[in-house]
C-alpha cells in the first residue's frame, strides 16, 4: 500500500492467530485492563477466515473467562463519519447541540459481560470514516462517546494487493493498531473443519488437493473463487440441500468457480469404492482401498462418521483396529483428525486400549502430537 508495507507484520494462520489473541485478552479480562491490549487490525485477502478469526476469539473467551461475549460487527463500507459520532440534536434548553449515541454503542457494561467491537472492511471505508476510527481504536471514544470498559477492539480488512475494495490507511491509524496478517493454512483449516462438521466430501477433497483450499488470485476477472469461505459455503448446501455432488454441480461452481467444481465432481467419483462406513465402525474389518485418493476419501469419510458417534467408544476402538491396517501416514493422519473431533477427545481416545496399541507401534508417524 504505497508507503505503508505489510511484509515486516507477523503471518499468522487463524488457528495461531485466535490463540495468541485468546490469551492476551483472556490475561488482561483477569487483571480488569482490557485496554492495555492495542486495537488489533487482521489484513488478509477475501474469504481467508478474518470474520470467523473473530467469532473463534468470542467462543473461546467465553470459555476461558465464564462471561458471555457480545460481538458488534460493524461494516465501515457502510458507514460515514456522523453515522459514528451520532445524530445531533439541542439539549433540553435549546442552547446547546448533543450527539444521540448510535445504536453500535449500545452495549451491556456489567462485570458479566465481555464487549467485542468488530471494525470489519475498514481498509474499504473512505479515508474520512477512517479517520473517525483514529478515536475507537487508540482513545476508545467518538466524539462524546466512550466505550465500556469491558470492550475489546478487532478491526480487518483486505490488502490494497487484494485488489478490492480498499484505501490506504493513514499512517497515524496504523500505528495506533496491532497488525496481523492471517494466512491460509490447509492444517489449521481441517482442525477447525472437523470440529465444525464441515462436510467430509469437502475436508477429503481439499486433503487430496491441499492447494485448492485458498484460490484467490487478485489479478484475475473470476467472480467465484476457491477460499475457506467459499468452501464452508459448499459444505453448507452439502449438508443442508443434498450431499449428491452431481446434483449439487451448479451451486458450488457458484461458489468456487466451474473448475474447481468439476475437480471436486470428479473426485467424488472414488467413493464408489470405498467400505460401508457400518462395517468398518462395526469391527467386520472389509478391504482396504487401494488408490491414494480413495485412501483420502475413506479417512475422511471415517472421521465424519466417528464424529456422529463419538460417544460409542467401542465402535471407535474397532476403526482404529481398522485403521492399522492403512498406510502408516494416513494412519497418522486419520488419528489426528479423530483427535481434533471435539476438545479433550484425545484423553478419550488414550483410554482406549487399541489407541494406547496404535501409539506402541505406528506413534512415532504422529511428529509428537500424541
Amino acid at each position: 500500500m504505497n508507503d505503508l508495507k505489510q511484509s515486516n507484520i507477523p503471518q499468522l494462520n487463524v488457528e495461531k492467530a485466535v490463540t495468541l489473541l485468546t490469551k492476551a485478552y483472556t490475561r488482561a479480562i483477569e487483571e480488569e485492563d482490557i485496554k492495555r491490549i492495542p486495537s488489533v487490525m487482521m489484513w488478509g485477502p477475501p474469504g481467508v477466515g478474518k470474520s470467523q478469526a473473530v467469532r473463534q476469539i468470542a467462543a473461546h473467551l467465553e470459555e476461558s473467562c465464564s462471561k458471555k461475549v457480545n460481538v458488534t460487527d460493524v461494516r465501515l463500507l457502510l458507514f460515514n463519519p456522523i453515522d459514528l459520532r451520532g445524530i445531533p440534536t439541542a439539549n433540553a434548553d435549546k442552547t446547546l447541540a448533543v450527539w444521540l449515541k448510535p445504536q453500535i454503542f449500545k452495549m451491556d457494561e456489567s462485570e458479566e459481560v465481555i464487549n467485542i467491537l468488530f471494525l470489519d472492511e475498514i481498509s474499504a471505508a473512505p479515508q474520512s470514516v477512517q479517520a473517525a476510527a483514529y478515536q475507537i481504536t487508540l482513545d476508545r471514544v467518538v466524539g462524546e462517546h466512550r466505550l465500556p470498559d469491558n470492550c475489546i477492539v478487532i478491526a480487518a480488512g483486505n490488502r490494497i494487493t487484494d485488489k478490492s475494495v480498499a484505501f490506504k490507511m493513514p499512517k497515524a491509524l496504523a500505528n495506533r493498531l496491532l497488525h496481523i496478517e492471517i494466512e491460509g493454512n490447509f492444517e489449521a483449516w481441517k482442525r477447525w473443519a472437523i470440529g465444525k462438521g464441515i462436510n467430509e466430501k469437502v475436508t477429503g477433497f481439499l486433503s487430496f488437493r491441499q492447494n485448492a483450499l485458498m484460490q484467490f488470485d487478485s489479478s484475475g476477472e473470476t467472480l467465484a473463487f476457491a477460499t475457506p469461505r467459499s468452501w464452508e459455503m459448499v459444505s453448507n448446501v452439502l449438508n443442508c440441500v443434498s450431499d449428491d455432488v452431481e446434483e449439487m454441480f451448479p451451486l458450488i461452481s457458484g461458489l468456487v468457480g466451474t473448475a474447481m467444481a468439476i475437480e471436486m465432481r470428479t473426485w467424488c467419483n472414488v467413493y464408489k469404492e470405498l467400505p460401508a462406513m457400518e462395517d468398518i465402525f462395526d469391527g467386520n474389518m472389509p478391504p482396504v482401498p487401494q488408490k491414494t485418493d480413495a485412501i483420502y476419501a475413506l479417512v475422511s469419510s471415517m472421521t465424519a462418521y466417528a464424529r456422529e458417534h463419538k460417544s460409542e467408544m467401542s465402535r471407535i476402538a474397532n476403526s482404529i483396529s481398522y485403521a492399522t491396517r492403512l498406510p502408516a501416514d494416513f494412519s497418522a493422519v486419520l488419528m489426528r483428525d479423530y483427535m481434533a473431533i471435539e476438545k479433550g477427545y484425545k484423553e478419550k481416545l488414550m483410554r482406549i486400549p487399541e489407541f494406547s496399541r496404535w501409539v506402541n507401534t505406528k506413534g512415532r508417524y504422529m511428529n509428537g502430537a500424541v
